[in-house]
């Protein structure tokens, strides 16, 4: 099935009306082909959850990708499971290697109910990254274009003004309930294939190695060139370095 998306216009398609900057050198090029990976950061376990006694209703699980970013649209998504398949192959997309994401995300978006929303990064600045992220998991579920439904959200927080749908919140949920899981793999994926886009598009600044990331690298790179228009001026590391107003 197509994944569906909210109204919103194409953050994809605003990337490449952008004038590209000169490029200078690539990141990539000075970075291993095969960098040293990082050991899996460990949670407390909690139990799974029985998502699908939760309600009579279609269970929605919806989470989001890109909160500690310092650059770039956080992005979530919102999926439906129409049957048992691939209930037993999701986690954490943090867990899970990029090509197995790649690979799951497929078979998601093909055997499930998807819809896919972001809030750009005008938005952060304007509502708070907490705000911003609770939009895109409302554009996400709106962009399943369906009436009711009871939603599982990652994490604590409720979404607000989502009309005709019942909400439980779930810590880790996208360790403990598999339509999280999808949700946070396809979002997370998503995303990235974004920032990959942008790395070709603002050399200078690795945005495909790092994913707007808060890395050593990204870092230094806004200390050397100055933040680019996808950087998200509040936060702390990027307001530092922008143009002082005259």
């Amino acid at each position: 099935m197509a994944v569906k998306t909210s109204r919103k216009s194409s953050v994809t398609k605003t990337a490449n009306k952008v004038a590209v900057k000169p490029a200078k050198k690539s990141l990539s090029s000075a970075v291993a082909k095969k960098p040293i990976k990082k050991p899996a950061k460990k949670k407390p376990e909690l139990p799974k959850v029985e998502w699908r006694e939760y309600s009579p209703h279609p269970i929605i699980g919806v989470d989001e990708v890109g909160r500690g970013c310092l650059a770039g649209p956080v992005y979530a998504a919102a999926v439906i499971f129409k049957s048992d398949e691939l209930a037993d192959q999701v986690t954490d997309s943090k867990l899970i290697s990029e090509e197995r994401r790649e690979e799951l995300a497929e078979l998601i978006c093909k055997h499930h109910h998807v819809g896919i929303g972001h809030a750009t990064v005008e938005e952060i600045d304007e509502l708070n990254i907490l705000q911003a992220s609770l939009l895109a998991m409302k554009r996400a579920i709106e962009a399943l274009k369906v009436s009711t439904g009871h939603v599982l959200v990652d994490g604590n927080q409720k979404i607000p003004n989502l009309v005709g749908f019942e909400q439980s919140t779930l810590i880790q949920g996208d360790l403990r309930a598999a339509p999280i899981s999808a949700a946070s793999i396809v979002a997370k994926v998503t995303r990235d294939r974004l920032m990959k886009e942008l790395g070709a598009q603002y050399p200078a600044y690795g945005f495909e190695l790092h994913k707007g990331y808060s890395t050593p690298v990204h870092k230094n790179s806004i200390v050397e060139h100055g933040p680019c228009i996808w950087h998200r001026k509040s936060f702390a590391g990027v307001k530092e370095y922008l143009p002082q107003e005259e």
